[in-house]
């Protein structure tokens, strides 16, 4: 069998070679293979590694547990190291790469043991030299009716504990009852192939006590501890090794990473609310920058799962509601960075449970724009590049807005939530088509006013003046100037009007409500500064012209009588739509 020589660690102050401590210090992990729940038992399974690789260090961690480990290596070759060996079947399929900072005492290799000399990861000359001799293969600690047998005397938690540790690397997935069935039996079958033991689906008392050990002490480098909040209403097992507690600010509970970095977050979701709150809570997380847009989404009737990936960050959030509370997390990690996210994303989920009848932030039913805004307190928005304004056009969904808002975009949403996807632009005008990617139904479609305009009348612009930071438009009132550009151009109004760039593309309406043309964005041009209250627009025989070679048919206006300001506010609201363009 190949030999591996690798830097090795001996014990006590005498020797040079690192300890866990100074490990940390240097930025050096472990290869953590195997953990035994005694000194006699850690020993013996350390001298047997020792025949197989170098470097073999046995510590005892602060649960009292007894591990194995190699190294210490530096982090990226430890992790292409555990790679490699995995594949080879050299060390068992649950090894993992450890800091160290669980581990105490040294108890391998024995005291006064000669030091090997340091080498590089290669074979050693004496593997390379001449084969290793066979060796027979180990006999089994019990026969399948000696570990039948044995298994008949375990109580009923050592029973769960071992479907529970199954569980953990990945073999069980059913409920944790303590009822060796079908499930159970294929899982230990399972686990006894990938650890090279003979599968009979019957572990023996040796194989029991490797698995259970195991898993603790992957629980004890995790640090994982059953969380309590009561203000909350929520009790889940985190891990207290690598988060600790920040600070509440309701509905949420924030926990970020101890070492100061943001590796990893994890985030409590406690309020109370109604299927609306939980559709606007799912609504709402998706907007935030910890919430990448590419990744699975499922929304039922009382839960919803989300998860967003992206090379920089990745989130995993539920939520459900029961009983009028809605109670959820969100784990959020840097996918670069050396993490047992499974292992976390299991001991979370498995645990997650509401408790008791209270929540954080009593009165967010249902989530507004205002409510909104508190609930992200504390967590980042994903903001756009750039938002604009525009209005629905048909029954269909069709949203006309200015070419410049959608250009440049790698997604474009209608109202932050509804995919859209450009469908035609004209230069000419300054117009662009969007066609949404679901099915909407308006509120409203605009109604133009093609006949000759009359200089002077009282308009009004209906935007998204301040962006996403209001949930409805603004209307800005003004007059019409000009039916022609400042050198003529036709095609063009020029309104005496003092508009904001997010209100570019929305719809430039009379007191009747009829829709008069498109409202363009303010021109850049560095050697001409315009005086303020100048804005132009696209007429509505131009955008029409534009859309009718596109089989586009508008809708022309019959409307009469001045409508009052605030029956004008409500009207343009229901047809004009905040269009994000995304990165």
């Amino acid at each position: 069998m190949l030999r591996l020589v690798i830097v090795v660690l001996t014990l006590g102050l005498f020797l040079s070679s690192p300890g866990p401590a100074n490990a940390q210090q240097t930025g050096q992990v472990f290869i953590q293979i195997e953990a035994k729940p005694s000194l006699t038992e850690g020993r013996d399974r350390a001298d047997a590694w020792a025949a197989m690789f170098d470097a073999v260090n046995g510590f005892v961690l602060t649960s009292g547990w007894h591990v194995v480990a190699l190294g210490p290596f530096d982090r990226a070759d430890a992790v292409a190291r555990l790679d490699s060996l995995k594949r080879e079947n050299l060390i068992p399929r649950d090894s993992f790469v450890s800091d160290g900072s669980s581990y105490r005492a040294r108890f391998w290799p024995p005291e006064g043991s000669p030091a090997p000399e340091t080498a590089t990861a290669a074979p050693s000359e004496a593997a390379t030299a001449a084969p290793e001799p066979t060796q027979e293969p180990a006999q089994p600690d019990e026969t399948p009716d000696q570990a039948r047998a044995s298994e008949s005397l375990l109580t009923q938690d050592e029973r769960e504990q071992i479907q529970t540790a199954l569980n953990w690397f990945g073999f069980y997935n059913s409920a944790i009852d303590g009822a060796f069935g079908r499930g159970t039996r294929a899982s230990m079958t399972a686990w006894q192939e990938a650890n090279g033991f003979d599968p009979t689906g019957i572990l023996t008392s040796l194989q029991r006590g490797t698995l259970v050990a195991n898993y603790e002490a992957q629980k004890a480098a995790l640090g994982l501890q059953t969380i309590t909040e009561p203000e909350a209403g929520v009790e889940v097992t985190l891990p207290t090794a690598l988060v600790e507690f920040d600070h509440y600010e309701p509905p949420f509970v924030h926990f970020i990473a101890r070492d100061g970095s943001d590796d990893l977050r994890i985030t409590l979701i406690s309020l109370p609310g109604d299927q609306t709150a939980l559709y606007a809570l799912y609504d709402t997380l998706q907007s935030l920058a910890i919430m990448p847009t590419t990744g699975p989404r499922d929304r039922g009737e009382r839960s919803f799962t989300l998860r967003g990936e992206s090379g920089s960050v990745t989130s995993q959030a539920y939520a459900e509601l029961s009983r009028g509370l809605i109670k959820g997390w969100i784990v959020t990690w840097n996918p670069t960075a050396d993490l047992p996210v499974d292992r976390i994303l299991s001991a979370v989920e498995a645990s997650f449970r509401p408790i008791g009848d209270r929540a954080l932030d009593p009165g967010i039913v249902p989530m507004d724009g205002a409510t909104k805004a508190g609930l992200l307190s504390g967590l980042e928005l994903r903001k756009p590049r750039l938002s604009a304004s525009g209005f629905f056009i048909d029954a269909e969904g069709h949203v006309l807005t200015h070419a410049d808002a959608v250009a440049q975009c790698g997604r474009i949403t209608l109202d932050t939530t509804t995919e859209a996807r450009i469908t035609f632009t004209d230069p000419a005008s300054g117009i662009a088509l969007l066609a949404p990617v679901s099915p909407v139904a308006p509120p409203a479609t605009a109604e133009f006013q093609l006949a000759p305009d009359r200089i002077g009348a009282e308009i009004a612009v209906a935007g998204y003046s301040y962006g996403e930071a209001l949930p409805a438009p603004v209307l800005t009132f003004g007059t019409l100037a000009a039916a022609e550009g400042l050198e003529g151009q036709q095609g063009l109004k020029r309104l005496a009007l003092t508009a904001l760039p997010g209100d570019a593309g929305g719809p430039v309406v009379d007191n009747t409500g009829a829709v008069l043309g498109l409202l363009l964005p303010a021109t850049d041009d560095p050697a001409r500064i315009l005086p303020d209250g100048v804005s132009f627009a696209a007429t509505g025989p131009a955008i029409a012209q534009a859309l009718t070679a596109q089989g586009i048919t508008l809708t022309q206006a019959a409307r009469q009588g001045a409508l009052p300001p605030e029956d004008l506010a409500r009207h343009t609201a229901r047809m004009t739509v905040l269009i994000s363009c995304w990165e």
